[in-house]
């Protein structure tokens, strides 16, 4: 579903991601995983066209859109779920749902899947008329996530979900995930807890300072003598 080849992220003239080819598969959850700086967050924006690549080729469904607006992006099909979460904390829960929908005109479909976000969070259905800015830093995760469903996306990229979060929202929002990802949805995963990241992907790469240095399926890596002193406090 999702090709990246060769590519390359600067700022000035620092490169943090340099070259870097990887695939994920239609239905495959991928996680790519490493220490703050590696150049995780900028390889998904940079994927989701939020950034402009230096250098290489991204192709989704087998169409290069490594140029194309980041509004078109999602309407070819992939959501980006944002580090930091990125909710508009003016408009109430379900308004930002409804935002979420921008690129829909089936408005009977739109309810239906409103309810079907409000069955995977329940706790945003009992805040829907409140104000998205005045949520916990755990019900705005559940609602990013959500507003990104509500496009009808076949493919999801979350940028560090559990970030900040106290374990019982990061369980939630984890078993969500796990949900989504049971009914089909391809998913790529930039987790800082490896661990979990690696719990909850079929396959995973490693990056370190803008390179990928390690790749294969995650239960192996889980085992990886290297991976576990590095990223596992073992």
């Amino acid at each position: 579903m999702l090709e990246v080849t060769g590519l390359r992220v600067a700022y000035g003239g620092i490169q943090a991601v340099r070259s870097i080819t990887f695939h994920v598969g239609e239905g495959e959850t991928v996680a790519l995983i490493g220490a703050n700086g590696a150049g995780k967050t900028s390889t998904l924006k940079a994927v989701a066209r939020v950034l402009d690549a230096a250098g290489g080729d991204v192709h989704f469904r087998g169409e290069k859109i490594s140029a194309i607006a980041p509004h078109d992006v999602i309407r070819k099909g992939m959501a980006l779920v944002p580090e930091g979460r990125g909710v508009f904390p003016r408009l109430t829960v379900r308004e930002n749902l409804r935002m979420g929908a921008f690129i829909r005109d089936d408005a009977v479909d739109i309810d239906k899947d409103l309810k079907t976000i409000y069955g995977y969070f329940p706790r945003l259905l009992e805040r829907e008329s409140q104000l998205a800015g005045t949520l916990s830093g755990g019900e705005q995760q559940m609602l990013a996530i959500g507003r990104a469903l509500m496009s009808r996306p076949q493919m999801l990229l979350l940028d560090e979900p559990s970030m900040g979060l106290a374990p019982i929202m990061v369980q939630k929002i984890f078993e969500v995930i796990r949900a989504v990802a049971a009914d089909g949805m391809t998913v790529l995963l930039v987790e800082q807890n490896a661990k979990l990241a690696l719990e909850s992907s079929q396959r995973a790469y490693v990056m370190e300072s803008g390179e990928i240095t390690l790749n294969g399926d995650s239960a192996a890596l889980l085992d990886d003598p290297k991976v576990r002193a590095a990223y596992l406090g073992e």
